[in-house]
């Protein structure tokens, strides 16, 4: 079949029209983190006219930003009664976005988390000071056939055993969850098995790795040092990163926990895993968000994750419940504060054990998050407490961390219902 010619005015109608489209604008560029995606500045239109200018500019100062360094202001500028935020610090064409503040004192921001405060509403008995109470016990690490890759292993001779991060964290996980269930908690373990939590492997991430190094002008063939090979690259970043990001997505929008309880044991360095050096250190601290550096402000993602952050009014949740938690745990203990010796970390809170910095998991989860870094579990002390639990002089070590968080939790939220 022949196919019939367009007539004239209809061929010239479609062809003036074809010229009158409007180009495309090219897609905004962001600087992102590592496998970050690119930000959804609209999330925080929930958060209009909620917080104060006041507390806003003071939660920057004292909390967010790097201790007496304004690192916030080269990315978020305030002019009247509103912020003006950078949402692209790769593309200077890129709309900003402006929060306005509320005329009025700070209200209730949405959030899917309730405060202590909010849980008073919700009668219970002493006995269940944790009544209502939704908690997401994170153990840090994986453990198991992963430790050594997380290097977060280390074995003293043939006929002791390894000392595996993820492993011990589950443990004490394990035996916390039904202590906090016995006192009224709905409780859920982030990951229960020395599995990872997300379902990619080293594997799925060495094409982007040795595009990344050739793009830094390293040889993917012959890099400057093992630490710099594919291999060890993806590894890191299906380790440290997508680990740590499928952990978020499970908690922010599966679990939704008025809490999370990082567990982790601390370390100072022992050189080869196999014949480690001990460490006279023994100490304890606890971590909260905050304290970005002028080099994460400039991180798109990282900026408006810590927004909502701030926004959710996080930080005085997680700090209160740091606090409590410290001081039981320094009780159980007998652990002496540990000091950041650096610009890295600020000192937040009441007292001299909790510190504000930005880790990628208190940045990405979405509720008040307690942060625990105890023991030194390559000190000689701690070492022999790992390897006989059972003949422990004090007590298991494990129980010892469990008894502390039970403690600390129930103190907490029992005072803010005898208010």
């Amino acid at each position: 079949m022949r196919l019939r010619p367009l007539p004239t005015a209809i061929l010239l109608m479609s062809l003036i029209a074809s010229g009158c489209r409007k180009p495309q604008p090219e897609p905004i560029r962001y600087n992102l983190g590592e496998l970050a995606p690119a930000p959804d500045w609209d999330r925080l239109h929930a958060f209009q006219r909620t917080i104060s200018r006041e507390d806003f500019v003071t939660l920057l100062d004292d909390v967010y930003g790097e201790a007496e360094r304004k690192t916030w202001q080269s990315t978020i500028s305030i002019r009247g009664n509103a912020a003006e935020i950078t949402t692209s610090t790769a593309d200077p064409s890129a709309p900003s976005f402006k929060l306005h503040f509320t005329e009025y004192a700070s209200t209730s921001p949405p959030r899917t988390w309730r405060s202590a405060a909010e849980l008073n509403f919700s009668p219970a008995p002493l006995s269940l000071p944790l009544h209502d109470l939704k908690i997401a016990i994170d153990p840090g690490h994986i453990g198991g056939e992963w430790a050594k890759m997380e290097e977060r292993w280390y074995q003293v001779g043939e006929d002791t055993k390894p000392v595996m991060e993820g492993s011990m964290t589950l443990a004490v996980a394990k035996l916390l969850k039904p202590r906090l269930e016995a006192l009224g908690a709905t409780v859920t373990l982030v990951r229960d098995s020395e599995e990872p939590v997300t379902d990619k492997r080293p594997e799925d991430f060495l094409p982007e790795v040795i595009e990344s190094l050739r793009a830094q002008g390293i040889d993917p063939e012959n890099p400057p040092s093992p630490a710099f090979s594919p291999r060890r690259q993806a590894e890191k970043r299906f380790y440290r990163t997508a680990e740590i990001r499928a952990r978020a997505t499970k908690i922010n929008t599966i679990i939704k926990p008025d809490i999370v309880l990082c567990l982790h044991f601390n370390a100072d360095a022992w050189g080869a895993a196999d014949e480690p050096l001990f460490s006279t250190n023994n100490h304890l601290h606890f971590l909260v968000n905050g304290c970005y550096s002028q080099g994460e402000f400039s991180l798109d993602d990282q900026r408006l994750d810590l927004l909502e952050n701030l926004l959710q009014r996080n930080h005085s949740e997680e700090t209160a419940l740091s606090d409590t938690l410290a001081a039981t745990f320094a009780a159980e203990s007998g652990l002496p504060p540990f000091i950041y010796p650096g610009t890295n970390a600020r000192a937040v809170g009441t007292t001299s054990y909790v510190s504000a910095r930005n880790l990628l998991a208190t940045r990405l989860y979405k509720c008040p998050t307690a942060f625990f870094e105890p023991y030194i579990m390559n000190n000689a002390e701690v070492f022999e407490r790992i390897q006989h639990p059972d003949k422990d002089p004090k007590k298991s070590i494990f129980q010892e961390y469990a008894d502390a968080v039970t403690e600390g939790l129930a103190t907490y939220y029992r005072h803010h219902r005898t208010q």
